[in-house]
């Protein structure tokens, strides 16, 4: 579906710019440039992993995410063979973070305040299982946040309709491949970039400015 949407807008826009981009030689992968150990990790897919690293890098506490692949059962998937969806993977991101600034369920109200939960296997133009609404967690301290949390999101009303968000034990992370890393702002002009990741950002930011890093960090 990714495809598809973007080559509408590649007529719509004629811009030069698609998801197909060839990956950069030489460059180390994120994780290589800094050191991250320090950090707590989380997991978490909700749609395109453009859309969802953009998210939770303008927030304050984290330190990094990485694009990746979670939840599926194939070994060391691409990017094409997981957007054909004959993987299991999810589109995911691998979130590093301060708990002396922000904790685990302020990455869920981040979540669950950037996607619509209720749509099964389908994120904006996004559709497949690649594109879920998952959290997977590493131990039983998460499953419990998280379970507690989406009890009291049913029990609020705060969405309309059920919430489908699955909640599995994370396998896996695989990164994605490098030019992946940071795409939004790497490539501010790709159609998918200006008509889906940017404003789903934006409207993130709108809604939870108590939560952004300051400018220019």
């Amino acid at each position: 579906m990714k495809y598809l949407f973007i080559v509408t807008l590649f007529i719509t826009l004629s811009s030069s710019q698609n998801c197909q981009v060839p990956p950069s030689q030489g460059e180390s992968s994120k994780s290589e440039q800094k050191d991250l150990s320090k950090y707590h990790r989380a997991y978490f897919a909700s749609g395109c992993f453009w859309c969802v690293e953009a998210v939770f890098e303008s927030v304050t506490g984290v330190e990094e995410a990485i694009s990746g692949y979670a939840g599926g059962e194939s070994k060391n998937p691409t990017y094409e063979t997981v957007s054909a969806g004959v993987t299991g993977h999810a589109e995911a991101v691998e979130v590093y973070y301060d708990t002396t600034i922000i904790d685990y369920p302020t990455l869920l109200q981040v979540f669950f305040g950037s996607h619509d939960p209720t749509t099964l296997n389908r994120q904006g133009p996004d559709a497949g299982t690649q594109y879920r609404s998952a959290i997977f967690f590493q131990n039983d301290q998460e499953k419990m946040l998280i379970e507690e949390y989406i009890t009291g999101l049913r029990s609020s009303g705060a969405f309309d309709g059920p919430i489908t968000t699955e909640v599995s034990p994370l396998d896996k992370f695989y990164p994605a491949e490098e030019y992946h890393q940071d795409y939004e702002m790497k490539n501010p002009n790709n159609p998918y970039v200006r008509a889906v990741s940017i404003p789903r950002l934006k409207k993130f930011q709108a809604t939870h400015k108590d939560l952004l890093k300051a400018a220019g960090h």
